[in-house]
């Protein structure tokens, strides 16, 4: 386990100045890392799904898990009074409990920047933290995949988040905790952490998410996943940052990944095949060249039939009748040439329609 926060006055850093991890200083640092700004094209993105007032909910909520920022936002949004009581856990269950009309406004309200305009890097490496972010939680999922874990919407918003705590660091110590070229792995850089400042940045984590209101799980998620002890979405996000820094040719101890995956039930050879893999096994074929002859509320319907949901519910969502998403659907076997549902969402999801 990580040492427990200290809420002294201060500590001693390497370099020799005071940093107290108490008070106004770390209430400063835990604002700074909850608004953190979106990168400018995930806004865009996100405001373009909403146009026309039919954004799909997934749509919505894959938008949402193409940024650390949003989530952020978002989660807290959903967790902390502008939705219906009760926690939420993942993006998609955020999206329903406040609507994609909410989410696009909460992601209009933050301050966003663009690595293709002058001085577009942020002070703080918010793009590097957003992509190892992303990374993660694709590389979680494939996880997660293969261990057969459940309840992955609540462990991708823990994939996203799992370095948050590195940002209060970097507020509280300096850049020397912040998110630059790794030069040692991810085991020793905690290490380095704990004997250096007595507390670490997956223990800052999960103190911060707590404060936000998320789910006691994902908080622990996040806090365990440096552990060797490490279980189930801790685990699985512990090996899946392995995985993302050991493709991307940073120093990861090949034993190390090893061990956290035996812990998940992953044997040498599907751990092969998951670094193998990574990033490009799994990923959607939207390559073909063929038009979509779907309109946007069948594809709609198409995608709730993908997602295992019967009609009634489908109808729910889309604020449609039964019998309407019942026509919508068999339009769709007549257009696309399907039998029935199952032949529909493999050739649609071959064609890149949904």
């Amino acid at each position: 386990m990580s040492p427990p926060i200290n809420s002294a006055n201060g500590t001693q850093t390497p370099g020799g100045r005071s940093a107290g991890f108490g008070g106004k200083r770390l209430s400063d640092a835990f604002e700074i890392a909850a608004r953190i700004p979106v990168l400018a094209e995930s806004k865009r993105r996100l405001a373009a799904l909403s146009e026309g007032g039919n954004a799909s909910p997934n749509d919505v909520a894959d938008a949402i898990e193409s940024d650390a920022a949003l989530a952020i936002a978002v989660m807290r949004a959903a967790n902390n009074g502008d939705g219906p009581s009760g926690r939420v856990g993942g993006a998609r269950e955020a999206v329903d409990s406040l609507s994609p009309r909410k989410v696009v406004a909460i992601a209009r309200s933050l301050q966003s920047y663009d690595p293709f305009e002058p001085n577009g890097f942020s002070p703080l490496g918010h793009e590097r933290f957003r992509r190892h972010a992303v990374a993660t939680r694709h590389a979680a999922d494939r996880v997660a995949e293969s261990a057969g874990l459940g309840q992955r919407d609540e462990l991708a918003v823990a994939s996203l988040l799992h370095d948050v705590g590195r940002l209060v660091l970097v507020e509280l110590y300096g850049r020397e905790y912040g998110f630059g070229p790794a030069m040692v792995s991810p085991d020793e850089r905690i290490r380095h952490e704990r004997r250096e400042l007595g507390i670490d940045h997956a223990l800052v984590g999960s103190v911060l998410v707590r404060r936000w209101g998320l789910k006691p799980a994902i908080a622990t998620a996040i806090e365990c996943h440096h552990s060797p002890e490490a279980e189930g979405h801790a685990a699985a996000i512990g090996l899946a940052d392995a995985i993302v820094h050991h493709a991307a040719g940073d120093p990861i101890p090949v034993d190390s990944m090893v061990t956290t995956a035996a812990r998940l039930g992953l044997g040498p050879e599907q751990m092969r095949k998951l670094v193998y893999d990574f990033p490009h096994a799994g990923t959607e074929r939207r390559r073909s060249s063929d038009p979509n002859p779907l309109s946007q509320r069948e594809v709609d319907a198409l995608r709730g039939l993908a997602e295992g949901k019967v009609y009634k519910q489908i109808a729910a969502e889309l604020n449609l009748s039964v019998s309407t998403i019942r026509t919508h659907l068999h339009n769709v076997y007549r257009k696309i040439g399907a039998v029935d549902r199952a032949q529909a969402v493999l050739i649609a999801r071959d064609r890149g329609w949904i």
